[in-house]
């Protein structure tokens, strides 16, 4: 991060300390409000989703900065009683700054149907990967919903500097050797594509490997790009559906049901 990065850091906590919080230090990790959002959105989701064979999920992404605009994705999606859950692709925080987050998942959890939040790159600046994990969960994680798995894999490998492996080729191997009885497809999430700036693109080949060998695989999600994309990447008709941010004001929505798969890039 730069100079100019940090005094918009500092400018950004300043202002959302105004907007109702007491600021110690923009990149405190002392948490006010709710924390492990995804556990419980998850248990949720496969509580409610259990036994279904059409599902209907949105995609929004990249939120940070737009907090109106987020406002009125929740008002859009509120206004539809025809979807299971909400993917979040990534990026809630610009500068990984506690109140970011925070207000963000105040915002988020307005939504009536549960959500999931992803890792993004801008969400690991600064003490941004503590405060993500606490307040929404782990990086790599998994759910079922209905008869579809949900693979989300953290693939933000320049945020990481080969710290830990990114993306986590392990943990990807273990879900597509223990693919759950009642899963019967597969949906791979993740914040940056293959062949993106953040990916480590030494391992792309590997990384979509894996996800072709994941049972029924359906397609992949994405964030990252700030505008929407649909690319068979690896030419072999595997899409990968990259969601706009949300300032452009728009979602993705897919409908998955015994005779494949549907999707729009809705406006709101």
């Amino acid at each position: 991060m730069n100079f100019s990065n940090i005094g918009r850091a500092a400018l950004l906590a300043a202002q959302l300390a105004v907007a109702g919080c007491v600021e110690y230090h923009p990149y405190d990790t002392r948490i006010s409000g709710p924390t492990g959002i995804n556990a419980r959105n998850i248990a949720r989701i496969e509580r409610e989703c259990a036994g279904k064979r059409t599902l209907r999920f949105a995609v929004i992404s990249d939120t940070q900065r737009w907090y109106d605009e987020t406002e009125a994705a929740v008002k859009a999606l509120n206004a539809r009683n025809d979807i299971d859950f909400v993917l979040h692709a990534g990026d809630l925080a610009d500068f990984g700054l506690r109140a970011e987050f925070e207000r963000q998942r105040d915002i988020l959890d307005k939504l009536r149907a549960p959500y999931v939040a992803l890792l993004g790159n801008h969400d690991c600046l600064g003490t941004g990967r503590e405060v993500f994990r606490t307040i929404f969960g782990e990086f790599d994680m998994a759910f079922t919903a209905g008869n579809v798995r949900f693979v989300c894999v953290n693939t933000n490998a320049l945020e990481f500097d080969n710290s830990q492996a990114v993306p986590d080729m392990a943990f990807m191997e273990r879900e597509c050797g223990h693919f759950p009885d009642a899963a019967e497809k597969t949906v791979v999430a993740m914040h940056v594509k293959p062949y993106d700036d953040q990916f480590d693109n030494g391992t792309a080949g590997f990384f979509h490997d894996c996800v072709s060998r994941f049972p029924g695989l359906q397609f992949c999600v994405n964030g990252h790009g700030h505008s929407f994309a649909a690319d068979d990447l690896f030419g072999d008709g595997i899409i990968y559906y990259m969601c706009d941010n949300i300032g452009k004001r728009t979602y993705l929505l897919f409908t998955l049901d015994d005779k494949g798969y549907e999707y729009g890039h809705i406006a709101f």
